[in-house]
């Protein structure tokens, strides 16, 4: 478990089975339950400097611990997904019969706009590839993971999890042990096998670590590749052509599912290939398409356009 930093806020046998609920009866991803346990220590140590009892907590209090986090600048989504980590918590004290109420039941979210996360178009993933040095091992490698993350739309952790025994090339397709342990199969593009079959020349030099063979992305040094190696190689990558966005390894899968939308994909098809839980999620990329149709009007529609004197 996460070690927190409960100055006897909380017992510490109450963390241990809420870590136990998350992992076990909520089936959390490592990734999901270190955020998680993560959040609930800025509840924890906003109990510590107030004196506030877990078990005696008031709408107000937590109300006013939302208003500490705006204070200190964090962003509304942020807030948001704190604040459903503590209904998380509380929910699970019930369950427990920690507590008789409930004091989240009426604990409202701030209001957000509509996020519309950066999207990269064909021609700046094309530079992204074209500027990877393929004389290098590294190189071939790297273009293999980007053609990868766009074609199929995956998470960063996705990515570096993924094993030969999830592939199914002949057949054009991956599978993927995703969030939530769900498992999804995504048709995986020519162009992403082609990279895919070059890195596998390379790969075959490479001396890799005992435990570590199935991975299909390795470091030089034969070990799995991080999800921080991975964002850093793309951002040096992006830099090099010149790309100005402030992108991730995520940004590759924010334009999978708006390309695929933009070109009439179906709503459902796209939910399920990203492997998102509600239909809601896949929503936000109408709101990218309907943006793009919009400046697309404002450019090219001749009402528009400024005549020329």
């Amino acid at each position: 478990m996460r070690q927190l930093r409960n100055n006897g806020t909380l017992p510490t046998p109450i963390l241990r089975r809420y870590e136990q609920y998350l992992r076990l009866e909520k089936s959390f991803s490592p990734n999901t339950l270190d955020a998680y346990m993560r959040d609930l220590q800025k509840l924890i140590d906003y109990y510590a400097s107030e004196g506030i009892d877990f078990r005696t907590v008031s709408l107000q209090q937590l109300d006013q611990f939302a208003g500490s986090l705006l204070d200190r600048g964090i962003s509304h989504k942020t807030i948001a997904r704190i604040l459903a980590g503590v209904r998380s918590f509380y929910k699970f004290l019930l369950i427990e019969k920690e507590i008789e109420n409930d004091p989240t039941e009426l604990l409202a979210s701030p209001q957000r706009g509509v996020y519309l996360p950066e999207v990269l178009s064909l021609d700046e993933i094309d530079r992204i590839e074209q500027v990877i040095d393929q004389s290098k091992d590294e190189g071939v490698r790297d273009r293999a993971i980007v053609e990868t993350l766009y074609s199929c739309g995956l998470r960063v952790s996705e990515l570096c999890n993924l094993t030969f025994s999830n592939l199914f090339l002949e057949e054009g397709y991956i599978h993927v042990h995703g969030k939530g342990n769900k498992d999804r199969l995504i048709p995986i593009s020519q162009t992403a096998i082609d990279e895919l079959r070059r890195w596998f020349v390379v790969r075959q030099g490479i001396d890799v670590k005992p435990g570590e063979e199935d991975f299909v992305f390795l470091t030089a040094r034969g070990r799995r590749m991080s999800r921080i190696t991975v964002f850093h190689n793309i951002k040096l990558h992006a830099a090099a052509a010149g790309i100005q966005k402030d992108i991730s390894p995520h940004t590759f899968r924010h334009s999978f599912a708006t390309h695929l939308l933009e070109r009439g994909a179906n709503l459902r098809g796209v939910q399920a290939m990203l492997g998102h839980e509600s239909i809601s999620t896949t929503e936000i990329y109408l709101h990218l398409d309907r943006q793009h149709l919009r400046e697309e009007i404002l450019t090219c529609h001749p009402r528009n356009k400024k005549t020329k004197e």
